[in-house]
């Protein structure tokens, strides 16, 4: 349909920019679409969106077992969260944290065991590690960072959490519209190593603190604590949080964490392995079957534990699963309608249309770099990763398709860029909550963060322009000594600088 098939994406993007609301945002989108394929008449665009591009999404089978695993995953989640076990297993470990390397790597190690809840992260390791960062003189936007580093960038990289779910829906969706039989679990596992924003961002953090080699904003944040004890500028408004520290410590066991994702992965990987992981290609079904039960088994584990230690008593546990499955049903919504834009996007040729703008214009190895770009620019300004996958997905895999670009790299470029936005935009949720978690300003937080963001996106751009020449796993270690040396390059920079003043 040519330009005007790019009306429900532009129309989905902007109202994200807007109402900062993905669901608004995307319902809106498919709406204008099907107003479009139907000539403009809204009634009957209302009963088609709703008959012909919702509905099938629900009755759909492979849709419908993605939702319920969703739900499975969310009341774990939520027993995990409210169990104390995180905290508990980052108390044991204070008693050894005697230095400042030690403190902040064991807060970079805390936040990738609480890897099961992006969200989680923030309010459970930075409580603990508050105190612990003011004795030793580390300042509050230093724990924000570190929190925020680990607790979205780890969450894309694992696909058995809700992230990867979400993530191979969208992908398994333009892959049976493009007849594609490659397996999205084994899809988004070979993906990993192009996610080159998320991994730079878990790997700033040991690199930042073995070398001590902090710059821009978050250096003077660190001189301010070490020369005069303050925890925050004069300015500064800290955002306060309730005291939870006793929910999580009165009762709690680090087995509450540990044994539940043993028993999680035990029995996901030794179902897998009967199904001939990882020698053979797991079908999406059984997979989805097997991680359903997975989540399952660890709940079960984890309810009894919380029984065991006198926790809560089996009522309120029961609650706090329900309440945690509910949780999900934004997510849920999200997917159902990311799906029916993706099938809208696909009737209306969008793909195909930007395919014919580009074919013989634009060198094919440079996509996965504006990928990248655009889906930075959309994440950041919308503050949702979520929404800016759904958006982007569809479009960038039906586009790598049909020019032969490398798809994994494009669907790694979709990825980081949309993890740019919610590792560094103001109105992200996980940045609000890295505030809130370590008990620092905001707007403090997003300042001293900002120029590491945008390091790794730099850093993150070239891997993408190598990437889409070589399709090579390996270019993650080239991109990772690219940012090695940025690093030791601007602190020179920097020390050089103040030593001049």
């Amino acid at each position: 349909m040519g330009l005007i098939s790019l009306i429900p994406p532009i129309v989905a993007v902007i109202l994200a920019i807007i109402t900062k609301n993905v669901i608004i945002s995307l319902f809106s989108g498919v709406f204008i679409g099907v107003l479009i394929l139907v000539g403009g008449n809204p009634l009957e665009a209302t009963m088609s969106t709703i008959g012909n591009y919702i509905y099938p999404q629900l009755s759909d089978g492979y849709n419908a077992g993605i939702i319920v695993l969703l739900f499975f995953i969310g009341g774990f989640v939520a027993l995990m969260e409210n169990s104390g076990g995180g905290a508990a297993l980052a108390y044991n470990a204070i008693k050894y944290i005697n230095t400042r390397a030690k403190a902040q790597m064991s807060a970079w190690i805390g936040g990738i065991i609480i890897f099961f809840s992006d969200l989680g992260t923030p309010l459970i390791v930075g409580p603990v590690f508050e105190k612990v960062f003011d004795k030793l003189k580390i300042s509050r936007e230093k724990l924000a960072w570190i929190i925020d580093s680990t607790s979205s960038p780890v969450a894309v990289l694992i696909p058995f959490i809700g992230w990867g779910v979400y993530i191979m829906g969208l992908i398994r969706n333009e892959f049976d519209l493009l007849n594609i039989t490659a397996s999205e679990f084994d899809t988004l596992v070979q993906v990993i190593p192009f996610q080159f924003y998320a991994i730079m961002a878990i790997l700033m953090v040991p690199l930042i603190t073995m070398t001590n080699l902090d710059f821009g904003p978050m250096a003077k944040a660190e001189r301010r604590i070490q020369e005069t004890g303050e925890l925050y500028w004069p300015e500064s408004k800290p955002l306060r949080r309730p005291d939870e520290n006793a929910k999580y410590t009165e009762g709690s066991k680090a087995i509450l964490i540990w044994l539940p994702l043993l028993v999680l992965f035990t029995t996901l990987f030794g179902l897998m392995i009967s199904f001939g992981f990882p020698f053979e290609q797991v079908a999406g079904s059984d997979f989805r079957i097997s991680l359903t039960t997975a989540y399952l088994f660890a709940a079960v584990t984890i309810i009894i534990l919380m029984l065991v230690y006198k926790i809560k008593n089996f009522n309120a546990i029961f609650d706090i699963y329900t309440s945690g499955m509910q949780r999900m049903t934004y997510v849920a919504v999200t997917l159902i309608l990311a799906w029916a834009l993706g099938t809208i996007i696909s009737e209306m040729g969008t793909a195909m249309f930007i395919v014919e703008i580009i074919d013989g214009n634009i060198p094919v190895f440079i996509i996965p770099a504006l990928l990248f770009i655009v889906g930075l620019i959309m994440s950041l300004a919308s503050g949702t990763s979520w929404g800016t996958f759904a958006i982007m997905l569809p479009i960038a895999i039906p586009m790598a398709f049909a020019l032969d670009a490398h798809l994994l790299v494009c669907i790694g470029a979709v990825l980081s860029g949309g993890m740019f936005g919610d590792h560094t935009s103001p109105i992200s949720d996980t940045t609000l909550l890295s505030s809130t978690g370590a008990g620092a300003d905001h707007i403090d937080h997003v300042k001293t963060q900002f120029p590491y963001a945008l390091l790794n996106g730099i850093v993150s751009f070239i891997g993408f322009i190598v990437a889409g020449i070589t399709g090579s796993a390996w270019t993650l270690i080239l991109t990772a000594a690219l940012l090695v040396v940025a690093v030791f390059t601007l602190s020179k920079l920097q020390k050089g600088k103040r030593q001049a003043v």
